[in-house]
């Protein structure tokens, strides 16, 4: 992709007010205009003092200029960074003087994008940038980190090197067709393939963990009114989310609550109690109740232990969603006097016993939740990924097993399949792409990066 001739700039601190604030430049006129916003730069990647004017020498601000030289930057550029006060209008005031001296306002990621342009970062560790801003767990932090530093590329890297080397000498086979080669028409190209068989099934399982760490959970409580949902949302918030009350029809809307629980980020969405009722109000609620559930990824259905599963519980639980995943809760053990945990499968549905007000049985739901989620063998070794890179990687692996079909057949096809799988997997760090994948990308980071 061509060089970019231009120089940007952006606020790369978060809006609001703050203690500290940055303004960031990149660009071949980089250094020519924080000269004049500050005078004199400092000795590259050492911090300097200064006053920050506007193009009529008026003194904006005072604060630390920090001056990276092309190459050794995060973009490959230029890259100056004015740290000053973090007031709204004093950031406003400083980009516009940087624009005023010749720079233009950056798109959002452009930083990002130009350090991807400029070889600084693959399209993989430049997406996990914004994961990891992004991140809203402890572990989706740590999976976010892993591809920023590189960890997933390698992966990808080394499945290109042995499709590369493995089309180099399949073609080499085809070019000397006339010639014995033992390994072509033998059992030797069906163990390589094998072999990256299972290494994409083992990147692809890790990328999964690391999409679910990266993007959550959304969650429905359900379940007839009074099996305390509510005070199961509370628990899991650690808030008090919801209004408990021992009057049914309390919860007339779906409460939606953001939270960490598992090692999980969690979007909790109370719903309420499903029964049939005269109450216009509360029929409303119950409609969004049955939307929320649709739109969910895994359901508690929450039931009362001192009355076991219902009849009703039965209907409703028929008239859940037939692809929805659901965890069967008999809430209130503490009352009805059983132990807490795991207590099999009750008709087709894993249950587990709780009391939300106790805090009993919460070790299990947490257990259950993180495997419901593919996460329950998760450890250090997952990476952030995002939907095109599991696509991609199943791309290639289809391609792979297309090729595994053809080894005995016609060696041409095998080829093709295997040039398929490497174009798919060089999607992923950016070594094939488009301008439009690019844009689309790249839209989605915050200003400044």
């Amino acid at each position: 992709m061509s060089a970019r001739t231009d120089t940007i700039a952006a606020i790369a601190t978060a809006s609001g007010r703050g203690a500290v604030g940055m303004l960031r430049i990149s660009g071949p006129q980089a250094a020519a205009i924080a000269e004049q916003l500050a005078g004199t730069l400092p000795q590259p990647r050492k911090a300097g003092l200064r006053d920050f004017r506007d193009g009529d020498g008026n003194v904006i601000d005072s604060g630390l200029v920090l001056y990276f030289p092309a190459p050794n930057s995060f973009t490959g550029e230029a890259v100056i960074e004015l740290q000053g006060h973090g007031g709204p209008f004093v950031l406003d005031l400083l980009l516009q003087s940087a624009c005023a001296a010749g720079a233009r306002p950056a798109r959002p990621g452009e930083f990002s994008e130009r350090a991807f342009i400029n070889g600084k970062l693959d399209l993989a560790q430049a997406e996990a940038i914004a994961d990891l801003i992004d991140a809203g767990s402890a572990a989706a932090v740590r999976a976010a980190s892993r591809s920023l530093h590189g960890e997933f590329s390698r992966h990808v890297a080394a499945m290109v090197e042995t499709l590369i080397s493995l089309r180099a000498d399949l073609e080499a086979a085809l070019d000397f067709a006339d010639e014995d080669v033992p390994w072509l028409n033998g059992t030797q190209l069906g163990d390589r393939l094998r072999q990256l068989t299972a290494a994409l099934t083992d990147v692809l399982q890790r990328a999964t963990q690391g999409r679910r760490l990266r993007e959550g959970l959304t969650v429905a409580i359900a379940g007839r009114p009074n099996v305390g949902k509510s005070t199961l949302l509370n628990h899991l918030s650690g808030t008090e989310a919801a209004i408990v009350s021992p009057q049914a029809g309390t919860t007339r809307d779906v409460l939606r609550e953001h939270l960490v629980f598992a090692g999980l980020a969690l979007t909790v969405l109370d719903t309420a109690g499903l029964r049939d009722t005269d109450d216009a109000i509360e029929r409303e609620g119950i409609r969004r109740a049955w939307a929320a559930l649709a739109q969910a990824e895994l359901a508690l259905f929450v039931a009362d232990d001192n009355q076991g599963l219902t009849a009703e519980d039965r209907v409703l639980l028929a008239q859940l969603p037939a692809d929805l995943p659901v965890l069967l809760l008999f809430n209130k053990c503490d009352l009805s006097g059983q132990t807490a945990g795991r207590c099999g499968d009750v008709d087709q549905w894993s249950a587990l016993r709780v009391s939300a007000a106790e805090d009993l049985g919460f070790t299990e739901l947490a257990a259950e939740i993180r495997t419901r989620a593919g996460i329950a063998d998760v450890g250090a070794d997952a990476f952030t990924a995002r939907a095109r890179h599991l696509d991609a990687l199943r791309l290639a692996q289809n391609h792979v097993d297309a090729a595994m079909k053809q080894v005995n057949a016609a060696p041409e096809l095998v080829a093709e399949e295997l040039r398929l799988a490497q174009q798919a997997l060089d999607e992923i760090t950016g070594r094939f792409n488009s301008d439009d994948l690019l844009g689309r990308i790249f839209s989605r980071f915050c200003l400044g990066k």
